[in-house]
């Protein structure tokens, strides 16, 4: 059946039953930039919900309403459970919150940050503590030696 005779409201019951947002099982440690994060996803959260309810009944607009009580939930629970990892003082150990540099068999060079899951973002050089890269290298120093998606790599920076 085309779209075109489906009923809007039938569409916009579809989407009220929007699934929520998987939370991971792992513990939910954040960087003090990823707590400000978070707040600030909910301060956001909690304003798509307030307007969702502004803008006149559930009906005029369930989708709306489904999404913004979805992320309430979610980044609500996110805040309950995070665990603020203040910076610790510089050991050599590679550790959360502090960034790593490796270099792999075929020379290319990598640095990354190990943050909280909400705040990773391997595009921009940030990987979640629970990433088979940031087990890999966790408590390691300077020239110990990883396996990293089944390559060797030497560790050759930690700050």
């Amino acid at each position: 059946m085309s779209v075109a005779f489906t009923r809007e409201e039938d569409l916009e019951a579809t989407a009220a039953d929007l699934a929520d947002r998987p939370i991971s099982p792992y513990p939910n440690l954040v960087t003090p930039e990823g707590l400000a994060a978070i707040e600030a996803e909910l301060a956001s959260a909690r304003a798509a919900y307030t307007a969702a309810q502004v803008q006149g009944s559930i009906e005029s607009d369930r989708t709306a309403m489904a999404r913004a009580t979805r992320d309430l939930r979610y980044w609500s629970a996110r805040r309950a459970s995070a665990q603020l990892v203040e910076p610790s003082e510089d050991d050599g150990a590679v550790r959360f919150g502090g960034s790593v540099s490796i270099e792999r068999e075929d020379g290319r060079a990598q640095t990354w940050r190990i943050v909280g899951e909400d705040e990773a973002d391997p595009a921009a050089g940030s990987v979640s503590h629970v990433s088979p890269l940031a087990r890999a290298v966790m408590g390691k120093r300077v020239g110990d030696e990883v396996t990293v998606a089944g390559q060797s790599a030497e560790i050759v920076a930690v700050g």
